[in-house]
């Protein structure tokens, strides 16, 4: 079972996996998106070794209301909105508790646009091919959400890009995906974090440090085909 030290690391070991997933498709017109906010430093990475531009996709967990920790769904900005609605039957989540969930999270995702993208003008992905990327998947419900929402804003092909994910999940995801590129997929998966020796939560200015970081001059597959 492969761990990484951190984020970056993941990042790095994760970039080359999507090198060849794009070596095999021929060139692309990139965009490299980290799915705030554990995703933005894995993104950064991939973004750098593939000298493309990295932007933010803003995408919001919609907690069961008495456990937020567990995932009933997610929103993204754009109005990507995924339900799992076995675990809402399961558990008996009203209508009314799953509208002010989406409240709730859609207001924190503007709160967001506003922190990391006030300076970074319009995100423009229609014809584009647009690299999501995150620290690693577990239900898949935010990966669902982003992949929709950046399908509605016009981008021609979807790679997912994670460190570590259950195979369940990343065959799930191509009926969002064009293609899913999971580095580790364990067979006793059982959170992200189990994977990472550091795995703290990653805060506004560590996303907006990055985001103003350029990614590109380190090395770049598109220069060696």
């Amino acid at each position: 079972m492969r761990t990484f030290r951190d984020r970056r690391e993941a990042g790095r070991v994760l970039a080359p996996d999507l090198a060849r997933c794009l070596d095999r498709n021929g060139p692309d017109e990139l965009q490299v998106l980290g799915l705030a906010r554990g995703g933005v430093p894995v993104g950064w990475e991939v973004a750098a070794f593939l000298r493309a531009p990295l932007d933010v996709c803003l995408v919001r967990k919609l907690g069961v209301p008495q456990w937020p920790e567990l995932a009933m769904g997610a929103v993204a900005t754009g109005g990507g909105v995924v339900y799992n609605d076995d675990l809402i039957r399961s558990l008996g989540v009203s209508d009314d508790e799953i509208r002010d969930a989406v409240a709730r999270e859609t207001t924190e995702l503007g709160r967001r646009e506003q922190t990391y993208r006030v300076d970074r003008g319009a995100l423009v992905l229609a014809g584009r091919t647009v690299i999501l990327v995150d620290d690693g998947i577990a239900t898949g419900a935010s990966m669902t959400a982003a992949a929709r929402s950046v399908r509605q804003a016009g981008a021609t092909r979807i790679i997912v890009g994670v460190p570590v994910g259950p195979a369940s999940v990343c065959r799930k995801l191509l009926e969002d995906a064009d293609d899913v590129v999971c580095s580790t997929i364990p067979a006793d998966f059982r959170a992200v974090g189990q994977f990472f020796e550091d795995f703290h939560q990653i805060t506004d200015d560590e996303v907006r440090t990055l985001l103003a970081t350029p990614t590109a001059g380190r090395g770049s597959v598109i220069e060696n085909r």
